[in-house]
């Protein structure tokens, strides 16, 4: 699992990145968890992108770029310390795609 976290800048996306992984990393899974900008997004790079609660309004275009799920994450995800929440929040997004019917949302 490849997933991108945007932000403005990229700095604060690398601190929620490394805690996802090492998230994951706890969880067993072998996922991967990177930090980008917008202009990261490409189609087919991620399987997922998680987008910085301050760039919400930007989620529609990026969903269009990424041709992936993507989710805004919550307006606290910087006090997710561990990652914990941010895991589960990816998690439930790839379960709740995995269950959708292709053409639903």
């Amino acid at each position: 699992m490849r997933i991108l976290v945007v932000c403005g800048a990229g700095a604060s996306s690398t601190f929620v990145a490394q805690r996802l992984r090492r998230a994951a990393t706890d969880a067993g899974l072998d996922w991967d968890a990177s930090a980008g900008m917008e202009h990261s997004v490409s189609p087919g790079a991620h399987d997922l992108v998680l987008l910085g609660p301050h760039l919400a309004d930007r989620l529609d275009a990026v969903r269009d770029a990424a041709r992936v799920p993507v989710a805004v994450l919550p307006e606290d995800v910087f006090t997710d310390r561990d990652g914990s929440r941010t895991l589960a929040l990816a998690r439930s997004i790839l379960v709740d795609v995995a269950t959708t019917p292709e053409g639903t949302s």
